[in-house]
């Protein structure tokens, strides 16, 4: 099984450049057609949050133009940027987000179960996962304790040494760890939020972050750093290769056209 993670795609209005900046839209795009070309090809896309840039109804318009071209299905859970009912309403004819309440969801119809969480928390940067939120997760979880399982969020539960990103991170963290740490059938919790690729063990687990599509977080792990920015850096997605003997294995690449393929020449024990 293989999945690709697009995340922090940040979709504005058209014509409108996130930050004044960034075409975001051109970025997805590319980003779109080079998954489409990928052999193998992944059984599904994840979206990590921060979908578009405002929540705005014409900007979910636009980021599902922009996907049209995916054959395969993919799933989109919340993040700080997007607004709960716009996104409900734009993806309502996919049948897995709920009809109300938090946009939460299981996907079983592959060998990895595919666990939604929104942490979203209208009009705040940072997120948290409630009471409620915990124990369905907990419950599902629990229904299949043997199914293995990743969980899709857009912010990270653990630190990642970015102070102002830190600042606006995830409440509730260590009341999901305990749940975590009680069902080993957790092989990853993929986030976005970050604009980087970072990893780190969690709860018995491994969590990490994929870079954005677009623009990329300023890689800046001074203590006291008041405020983040971003660089154009590579854009780039992640994919995670399943198979039981193994587990989960993630592959973070860039998206863009470099010079190569060239053979190794002269290395007799690569051939």
């Amino acid at each position: 099984m293989l999945i690709a993670q697009l995340t922090d795609t940040h979709i504005t209005p058209p014509g409108k450049l996130a930050y004044g900046v960034v075409d975001t839209a051109a970025y997805l795009a590319r980003a779109v057609a080079e998954i489409e070309a990928l052999l193998p090809r992944p059984d599904l896309v994840a979206l990590t949050g921060d979908l578009v840039d405002k929540g705005t109804a014409e900007e979910y318009e636009l980021l599902r133009a922009l996907l049209a071209p995916l054959s395969m299905p993919f799933f989109a859970i919340p993040g700080n940027h997007d607004s709960r009912e716009a996104m409900r309403a734009a993806f309502a004819g996919d049948g897995y987000l709920p009809r109300e309440g938090f946009l939460d969801f299981t996907v079983e119809d592959w060998p990895l179960r595919i666990i939604g969480l929104d942490t979203l928390v209208p009009g705040a940067g940072g997120g948290t996962l409630r009471g409620e939120q915990l124990r369905w997760l907990a419950g599902s979880l629990a229904a299949a304790p043997d199914r293995p399982s990743v969980i899709l969020m857009h912010h990270p539960p653990f630190r990642t040494g970015f102070a102002a990103m830190d600042r606006i991170g995830l409440s509730g963290s260590a009341e999901l760890a305990e749940i975590v740490r009680a069902h080993v059938s957790v092989e990853r919790i993929l986030c976005g939020h970050l604009h980087r690729a970072i990893d780190s063990r969690f709860a018995g687990t491994v969590a990490g972050t994929a870079p954005s599509t677009a623009h990329q977080l300023l890689l800046d792990l001074e203590p006291d750093s008041p405020s983040s920015h971003f660089v154009m850096e590579p854009a780039g997605y992640q994919l995670h290769r399943w198979d039981a003997a193994g587990g989960l294995v993630t592959h973070t690449a860039v998206v863009g056209a470099y010079p190569g393929p060239y053979p190794f020449t002269g290395v007799a024990w690569l051939r």
